[in-house]
């Protein structure tokens, strides 16, 4: 999927068409120039519109941003909300949780890095709602733990800690992934399902005491000749 189509694709639901291609413009420059060193000049300019344009949508840059801020964050709180309810056990769903959350944050790296990164240059208001969300999210992945610790699933002594370490796992992605790299988003969401699994404690893994191949666990009695 080209970047120009993965962009139109993920503000879908923005509309009208200039207010879409304005959020699109603003992640491009914010991602490549940092937020305070982007003018609304820039951003219109990358839309295709006059400054002028740009006011009829968003009364100010920093609103830009918080739109752009409010529909990222929702649309991984969602990939983390639907995972947390669905079904399987406590580490299929963080598997899966985490397997789609790493996948956004690598499909829309750019978006993400202005999403999880730009957060300080947003008014005090705009700041605390988003905040709001972050908090949801990490109690999202907090409750799929605190599921596996209940059910045995997953030895975890610190599980605010634990779901804390997922997350800033995850969110990482969106930092280093590089699409001409050699590993595509499906590649590293199922790379990390794996590596938070461990870090969980999960019985089925190899780094778990209780598992066969562990260094600790114990061999088996030999059989009576």
């Amino acid at each position: 999927m080209g970047a120009e189509t993965s962009r139109t694709e993920e503000w879908a639901d923005v509309t009208p068409d200039a207010a879409r291609r304005l959020l699109a413009a603003g992640v491009a420059a914010f991602a490549e120039r940092g937020y305070h060193a982007t003018t609304t000049r820039d951003i219109a300019g990358r839309a295709g519109m006059s400054p002028a344009a740009l006011y009829i949508h968003y009364r100010t840059k920093e609103e830009l941003l918080y739109r752009i801020s409010g529909v990222g964050h929702r649309l991984a709180l969602d990939i983390l909300c639907r995972a947390r309810d669905g079904a399987g056990t406590p580490a299929e769903r963080l598997a899966e949780a985490v397997r789609r959350f790493v996948r956004w944050h690598a499909e829309h790296h750019t978006t993400a890095r202005v999403v999880q990164y730009e957060l300080g240059a947003l008014g005090e208001e705009h700041r605390a709602e988003i905040v709001a969300l972050r908090r949801e999210t990490d109690a999202a992945v907090r409750s799929i733990i605190e599921d596996g610790v209940a059910s045995g699933d997953f030895d975890v002594p610190d599980v605010r800690g634990t779901a804390l370490a997922v997350l800033s796992l995850c969110v990482d992605v969106a930092r280093w992934f590089n699409a001409a790299g050699g590993r595509t988003p499906a590649e590293v969401g199922d790379l990390y399902a794996d590596l938070v699994l461990r870090m969980a404690g999960h019985p089925g893994h190899p780094g778990h005491p209780g598992h066969p191949g562990h260094p600790g666990h114990p061999e088996p009695s030999p059989r009576p000749a």
